[in-house]
């Protein structure tokens, strides 16, 4: 092996121990808000969870809401085909909620991605609650869908939270105004929105797979 192709490789093995450790970097660095935004979304999913199991009328309610947009019908269609199913989860997590309702708003407006989605989160919570045996069955492989899901929106909203902290408060990061804060803000999500992919990915595939190959059979004998 020349000079040449071992600095070559010594290079590209330290961009890829930075893209691994640049985000427990800023993690180790605002552990307080990361621990504090987890205890806040399990919280509000949970409240969600207790509230439908209170009044099992706000959870009808929430699925028939599914089933008259369409929603549910397509859930049932798309498990005819497993990687087309986990492909639309994925959209749906990495699009719909974690850049349409967590990153966009709150590149508008600071911390807004945060209040957005603790109405989803509450939302979700709501709709997962089981007003059934097989239901309850189901949920026992779909917590870890619930645990990894959730941690990968929790590293959207750190992001979020620090964007709008240097943004507002630019001197916190050192530095000297808020386009400065704003750009580095930005920055601190692109290093967060990487792990999160990675969660984002993983969730998907075991909840497509899990619901095609895990739940029915597990529904069918222990009910």
């Amino acid at each position: 092996m020349t000079a040449e192709v071992r600095l070559t490789a010594v290079e590209h093995e330290s961009r890829l121990m930075r893209v691994v450790r640049k985000p427990f970097q800023i993690l180790r660095a605002d552990l307080g808000v990361y621990i504090t935004l987890n205890v806040i979304t399990y919280g509000v999913f949970l409240a969600g969870f207790v509230t439908a199991l209170i009044f099992p009328e706000l959870r009808a309610a929430q699925v028939a809401s599914l089933e008259a947009d369409g929603t549910a019908d397509l859930v049932v269609s798309l498990t005819s085909n497993v990687w087309l199913f986990a492909l639309v989860i994925l959209g749906i997590n990495t699009l719909t909620v974690g850049a349409l309702s967590i990153l966009l708003p709150s590149m508008i407006l600071p911390f807004a991605g945060v209040a957005i989605f603790g109405y989803r989160a509450f939302d979700i919570g709501l709709t997962l609650a089981p007003s059934s045996e097989a239901a309850r069955v189901a949920l026992i492989p779909h917590s870890l869908t619930i645990l990894v899901e959730f941690q990968a929106y929790v590293l959207l909203l750190l992001g979020a939270y620090l964007l709008g902290r240097s943004w507002l408060l630019p001197r916190t990061i050192g530095a000297h105004n808020r386009r400065q804060g704003y750009v580095c803000g930005l920055k601190q999500i692109g290093w967060l929105s990487l792990p999160a992919l990675a969660l984002f990915v993983f969730g998907a595939l075991y909840e497509a797979f899990s619901l095609v190959y895990v739940v029915p059979p597990l529904v069918h004998g222990l009910t």
